[in-house]
C-alpha cells in the first residue's frame, strides 16, 4: 500500500493520518518523539503493510512483476494498487478525492516542524503534482515509475512498468479489488482494537 491507501485506512484522525503517512520515513522504534495518536498511525501503517505482504491476492499481484521487477515487484504492486483506489475512489469513500488530497497535505504541512527528513523533501513534489489525484491517470503514474526509476541504486526497468499494468490491467484490478474490502477489514479492526 502507498501513500493515498495508507491516508485512506488510517480514518479521519488528523494525527494518525500523519503517522501513517511519515512511516516509510522512520526507521526502528525509537517513536518516544512523537504523540500517541501519531505513533498509533505508524503502528497502524506498519500493520498493513504486514498484512498487505502476506495477503494471496497481493501476492499474485507480485508474483506476475517478480521475474521482471525481482525486490522492486512489491513497490510497483503498491503503486498499482493506489492508482485503483484513486480510479474507484468513489466506491470506497464519500468524501471526494481532491478533498482528502487536499486535506493530507494540509495534514503534512501543519506539522511541517516534526516531518522526517525524507518527507520534507518529497511534499513539494507531493502537492505540486497532487500525486493522490495523479495516481488515476496511467500516463501520470508513468511519470511517477521513471521519476523512481531514475533513483534506484541499480537498474529497476520500473520507467516501463505501466506497459506491464495495460497488458493485465483487469487481472491486477480484479486482485485489487478482492484484497480492498480485505485490508479494509483489518485496518478497522486494528483502530478498534486500539481505541
Amino acid at each position: 500500500m502507498n501513500y493515498l491507501a495508507h491516508t485512506f485506512l488510517a480514518g479521519d484522525n488528523p494525527k494518525i493520518i500523519l503517522g501513517s503517512l511519515i512511516t516509510d520515513a522512520i526507521k526502528g522504534n525509537h517513536l518516544d518523539i512523537y504523540e500517541e495518536e501519531v505513533i498509533k498511525g505508524i503502528q497502524l501503517h506498519r500493520a498493513v503493510d504486514q498484512y498487505t505482504d502476506s495477503n494471496n491476492y497481493v501476492r499474485s499481484s507480485k508474483e506476475r512483476l517478480y521475474s521482471k521487477y525481482h525486490k522492486y515487484a512489491g513497490v510497483i504492486v503498491d503503486m498499482f494498487y493506489d492508482h485503483f483506489l484513486a480510479k474507484n475512489w468513489q466506491e470506497y469513500s464519500s468524501i471526494n478525492l481532491e478533498k482528502t488530497a487536499h486535506d493530507a497535505y494540509g495534514i503534512l504541512l501543519k506539522h511541517y516542524t516534526i516531518l522526517p527528513p525524507k518527507i520534507v523533501r518529497i511534499l513539494p513534489f507531493m502537492i505540486y503534482y497532487n500525486w493522490f489525484v495523479s495516481y488515476t491517470d496511467i500516463d501520470k503514474l508513468k511519470l511517477h515509475f521513471e521519476g523512481m526509476a531514475r533513483r534506484t541504486t541499480f537498474v529497476s526497468g520500473m520507467e516501463k512498468v505501466t506497459e506491464d499494468l495495460r497488458i493485465d490491467y483487469h487481472l491486477y484490478e480484479a486482485e485489487f479489488k478482492q484484497f480492498i474490502p480485505q485490508v479494509i477489514a483489518f485496518a478497522n479492526s486494528y483502530l478498534n482494537k486500539t481505541e
